[in-house]
């Protein structure tokens, strides 16, 4: 009886977080389940998405930051990063709605600033260039994704409805409704309307395997009037 006492009481307090979390997270789940095939439902992304586990944790750490207490923000957001392989600094401002895919490797510096209804995959860093103090992480528009392993650096700004491409590595300002490949980055789109977000990563155009394409079909064409 009795441990059957202590195990509906667990059952209890999970079911209570469980409900907590749906209530107070519905934009991230919502994200979720719009950007993501694989979800299934509302409990399997409370439960098992790791990209909202290190949001909750995040949102945790930067209300006990707003207040100035001391350490205990930053011990959040390590332990966070050792259950989901997520690391946001708690200092990071994050609008609603931010999806995180997978999420292992992801970095958000301290002074990065998320719009909402971002969307990040695995290994993206948000990150600064050197040890210069104030703003020196990126700011990041509304409904922007970034694609996996992709680099932005410093202070600078992608605007809204914008695609980073996998791999990509950041250093400049994007503006608005833009696609961005390659390293360095460089905007292969930007025609003045919102970037169609299907998720499609195979259709970027490459600027650089553009060019080695044209080279391939220079090096046939003089081999053939070789002949």
């Amino acid at each position: 009886m009795f441990w059957l006492t202590i195990l509906l009481i667990i059952f209890l307090l999970a079911a209570v977080k469980i409900l907590i979390i749906s209530i107070l997270f519905v934009p991230e789940i919502n994200a979720a389940k719009s950007k993501d095939p694989a979800a299934k439902s509302n409990l399997e992304i409370i439960l098992l998405y790791s990209g909202l586990h290190a949001i909750i944790f995040y949102k945790i750490a930067h209300w006990l930051l707003k207040r100035k207490v001391p350490i205990i923000p930053r011990l959040i957001s390590q332990l966070a990063r050792h259950i989901t392989g997520i690391e946001i600094h708690p200092g990071a401002t994050i609008g609603k709605g931010l999806f995180i895919d997978h999420g292992m490797g992801v970095v958000i510096g301290e002074t990065s600033l998320l719009g909402e209804g971002v969307l990040l995959y695995q290994g993206v860093t948000l990150g600064g260039t050197g040890r210069e103090k104030g703003k020196r992480h990126p700011t990041l528009g509304n409904n922007v994704v970034v694609g996996a392993g992709a680099k932005i650096l410093g202070n600078i700004t992608v605007g809204d409805n914008s695609y980073i491409g996998a791999n990509a590595v950041v250093i400049k300002d994007v503006p608005a409704n833009s696609t961005v490949v390659g390293v360095p980055g460089r905007i292969t789109k930007q025609d003045g309307r919102k970037i169609d977000i299907d998720l499609d990563h195979i259709h970027i155009v490459d600027p650089i395997m553009q060019i080695i394409d044209e080279l391939e079909r220079r090096v046939e064409s003089l081999e053939k009037k070789n002949k």
